[in-house]
C-alpha cells in the first residue's frame, strides 16, 4: 500500500505520474496543485451533496418504502459510519500514504451509493448508508489532510478556501436537486428518488479517475502498531452517543434505553482512554496531541463552532418551510444569501491569511458575527416577518461561519509533527462533527420541547381576539397539543388559523436562536486561547522529506536549523509577520 518516492519510467502512465510528482525539494507548482484540488473537489462535492439531497427527499423515501417511522436510522447509520471512520483514515494514512484509503473512501462510497439505490425497504436502505458513510468519512478529512501535504501552511487557506465554495454550491444545489428526482415518479423506467443515489456513480468514477491519475504524493511507509483496541473503545465510546443524539427525543433522555447508551459510552471513553495511553504515540489519537496548545484549543473550539454552526444551518431551512411554507427546493434556494456569506468569509480569510500569515483573529472575528447574526435572527424572526428582511443577517452569520472553516485546520497542521498530519487534521473534522450531531440534538430538543407550550399560548390569545379562531378551537379544528412531528397540515389552514401556529413556532425557534448565540459566544472565549505562530513555508512532504534527512545525517549551516525546526513539527518563521499575541503564544512543538 506504499507509494514509492521514486519517478516512474517508461510508459504513458509512468509518464503522468512523474508529471503529477514534486520536484527533487518536495514542492509541487502552482498547475499541479490545482489539478490535484481540482479532483479532490469532485470527491469532496459527493459528500457534501449527498446529506442535503438526501434530507430533502428522505420523507418521500420512507414513503415509497412504508417506512416512515424508519426513516431516522437511514442517516444515523451514515452519521454513525462517517463520524467512526474519520479519525482512522487520519492515522492509517499517516501511515500507509494517503492515496490508497482516499481512492477507497471513493469506491465505498459509489458502491454504496448503487446499494442504496438498489434498496428495497429501509432496513436495507440504513444499511447501505451505513455502507456510503464509511466512504464519506474519509473524503472531507483526507482532503484537508492532502492539501497540507502538498501546500505550505502560509499558501494553504488559498486553497482551502476552494473547498468551502464546494460546501456552499451543495448546500443550494442538494435540495433543488433532491426535490427534482423526489418529485418525479419515474424517470428513464426507475422511481425518481432512486437517482438521488444514482447521480452519485459518474460523479464517483469522475472524482475516482481525477485522483487515480493525479494524486501522486511521495510516501515512506512506517513500521507501525495498529491501534485496534483504541479503534474498538472509540467506537463503543462514540456510537451511543450518536444514537442518543439521534434518539432521545423519542426514546426520552432519561429512558432505558437512554441510560443504558450512557453508561456504555461511559465505558467506552475510559477504555479509549487507557488505549491510547498505551500506545503512546502510535495511539489512533495521541494523547501528547492534547499538550500542544494549538491542538487542544482548535479541536475543543471544533465542537463549539460545530453546535452553533448547526444552529443556523438547520433551525433557517425549519423558519422558512414552515412558518413562509417554502418546499425544500425554495428553501435551499432562498438560503442562497447565507452560502454566499460563507464563500465570502472563507475565501476572503483565506487570502488575507496567505497575504499576512495570522490566523488567529478570523475565529475571532467569526464568533463574534456569528454571536451578533444568531441573536438579531432571535428578535427578527417572526410569524409575519419578510425573507428580506433575513437576508443581512443571513450574510453575516455565513460569514462568520465562513472565517471558521479554515484557521481550525490550520492552526493544528501549522503546530503538529508532520507525520502525524493526517490524524491531526481528522481530529479537528471528528470533533467538529460530533459537536454538530449534539448541538443538533440540543436544538432540536428545545424547539419541540417549547413548541406546544408556545403554540397553546399562541392559540388562546388568537382565540381571545378573534372569534373565527375561538369557535376553530371548540370545535376541535385546531390539533392543538397534538402530534408535531409533521407539520405540514399548517399551509392547508386558513391564514387566521395558520397564524398562531407560525407565531408559537417563530417564538420557539427565537429561544434555539438564542442557545446558539450562547455556543458562539463559547468559541470566542475559546479561540482567546489560540496562540498566533509563524506560518511554516514547507509543505507537509518537505518537512517529512527534511525530518528524514536530518535523521539520515546532521546537515550543517541554515539549512540544519530550519530542517531542525520543522523536524520537531514546529512552525518555520517567515520573512514577514512574527508570532503575535499574549505571553505564551509563541508555543512550538519542541515542548511537546
Amino acid at each position: 500500500m506504499s507509494q514509492s518516492t521514486a519517478r516512474p519510467t517508461g510508459g504513458g502512465s509512468g509518464a503522468r505520474a512523474a508529471a503529477s510528482a514534486p520536484d527533487s525539494s518536495g514542492a509541487f507548482t502552482h498547475r499541479q496543485i490545482l489539478t490535484i484540488v481540482a479532483g479532490l473537489m469532485v470527491a469532496m462535492f459527493l459528500a457534501a451533496l449527498d446529506q442535503t439531497v438526501v434530507s430533502t427527499a428522505i420523507r418521500t423515501i420512507a414513503d415509497d418504502l412504508q417506512g416512515y417511522d424508519l426513516q431516522v436510522w437511514a442517516t444515523t447509520a451514515f452519521l454513525i459510519t462517517s463520524t467512526i471512520s474519520t479519525p482512522l483514515y487520519g492515522k492509517l494514512s499517516d501511515i500507509y500514504g494517503r492515496r490508497p484509503f482516499y481512492l477507497f473512501a471513493i469506491t465505498a462510497f459509489v458502491v454504496g451509493s448503487v446499494l442504496c439505490g438498489m434498496a428495497d425497504s429501509m432496513y436495507q436502505l440504513a444499511a447501505f448508508r451505513a455502507v456510503q458513510g464509511i466512504g464519506a468519512g474519509g473524503l472531507m478529512s483526507l482532503a484537508l489532510a492532502i492539501i497540507g501535504d502538498i501546500v505550505p501552511p502560509r499558501e494553504r487557506s488559498r486553497y482551502q478556501g476552494y473547498f468551502m465554495a464546494v460546501f456552499g454550491a451543495s448546500s443550494v444545489l442538494g435540495p433543488v436537486i433532491g426535490g427534482f428526482f423526489a418529485g418525479q415518479a419515474s424517470l428513464l423506467g426507475i422511481t425518481g428518488w432512486r437517482w438521488i443515489f444514482y447521480v452519485n456513480v459518474p460523479l464517483g468514477l469522475l472524482a475516482f479517475a481525477a485522483v487515480f491519475r493525479v494524486l501522486h504524493l511521495p510516501h515512506e511507509r512506517r513500521e507501525h502498531r495498529i491501534d485496534w483496541p483504541g479503534a474498538l473503545a472509540l467506537v463503543t465510546f462514540v456510537v451511543p452517543l450518536l444514537l442518543i443524539a439521534e434518539q432521545g427525543r423519542i426514546w426520552g433522555w432519561t429512558s432505558p434505553r437512554a441510560l443504558l447508551c450512557y453508561a456504555i459510552g461511559a465505558v467506552g471513553f475510559v477504555l479509549f482512554l487507557l488505549a491510547e495511553r498505551a500506545y503512546g504515540d502510535e495511539a489512533l489519537l495521541p494523547l501528547r496531541l492534547f499538550r500542544n496548545r494549538s491542538f487542544t484549543v482548535a479541536t475543543t473550539g471544533s465542537v463549539v463552532i460545530g453546535a452553533a454552526m448547526f444552529g443556523g444551518l438547520l433551525l433557517l431551512p425549519q423558519y422558512l418551510q414552515i412558518v413562509h411554507g417554502s418546499s425544500a427546493t425554495v428553501a435551499g434556494l432562498q438560503m442562497i444569501p447565507l452560502v454566499l456569506g460563507i464563500m465570502i468569509g472563507a475565501m476572503g480569510s483565506g487570502i488575507a491569511i496567505s497575504r499576512t500569515g495570522r490566523y488567529r483573529v478570523f475565529p475571532l472575528a467569526g464568533t463574534v458575527l456569528m454571536t451578533t447574526a444568531l441573536v438579531s435572527l432571535s428578535f427578527v424572526v417572526g410569524a409575519e416577518t419578510s425573507i428580506w428582511a433575513l437576508v443581512p443577517f443571513m450574510v453575516l452569520l455565513g460569514v462568520g461561519l465562513g472565517f471558521n472553516f479554515q484557521p481550525a485546520v490550520l492552526a493544528v497542521q501549522n503546530a503538529v509533527p508532520p507525520s502525524q498530519l493526517g490524524v491531526a487534521t481528522s481530529s479537528v473534522t471528528f470533533f467538529r462533527q460530533m459537536g454538530a450531531t449534539i448541538g443538533t440534538a440540543a436544538f432540536l430538543s428545545v424547539l419541540f420541547s417549547r413548541l406546544p407550550g408556545a403554540i397553546e399560548e399562541s392559540v388562546a390569545t388568537a382565540a381571545a381576539s378573534d372569534p373565527r379562531v375561538a369557535g376553530a378551537l371548540q370545535s376541535g379544528q385546531l390539533p392543538v397539543g397534538g402530534d408535531l412531528s409533521d407539520t405540514s397540515f399548517i399551509q392547508a389552514l386558513p391564514s387566521y388559523l395558520a397564524l398562531p401556529f407560525k407565531t408559537g413556532f417563530s417564538e420557539s425557534i427565537d429561544l434555539v436562536f438564542l442557545i446558539a448565540a450562547c455556543a458562539a459566544a463559547i468559541g470566542f472565549l475559546v479561540f482567546l486561547f489560540l496562540p498566533q505562530l509563524a506560518l511554516s513555508d514547507k509543505s507537509g512532504i518537505q518537512a517529512r522529506q527534511a525530518a528524514a534527512r536530518q535523521t539520515a545525517g546532521a546537515p550543517t549551516g541554515e539549512d540544519a536549523g530550519e530542517q531542525v525546526t520543522q523536524a520537531a513539527g514546529a512552525a518555520a518563521p517567515t520573512s514577514t509577520a512574527p508570532p503575535v499575541g499574549r505571553p505564551g503564544d509563541g508555543e512550538t512543538a519542541t515542548r511537546r
